[in-house]
């Protein structure tokens, strides 16, 4: 039975785990905010009240 010949899928299952744990977390990782947070920044925002048309 082909599917059970571990030649042709045991190292396609290693190459997309080492794709996985090493290239893709690094690239996670070294991802750069556009925004750097101010942490005293506060927006205040007036709340009007709401009148209903009908």
């Amino acid at each position: 039975m082909p599917q059970l010949n571990p030649s042709p899928w045991l190292m396609i299952l290693l190459l997309s785990w080492t794709i996985f744990l090493f290239f893709i977390p690094t690239k996670v990782i070294t991802h750069i905010f556009p925004n750097k947070l101010i942490p005293g920044a506060k927006n205040t925002f007036t709340k009007t009240p709401w009148t209903w048309p009908w």
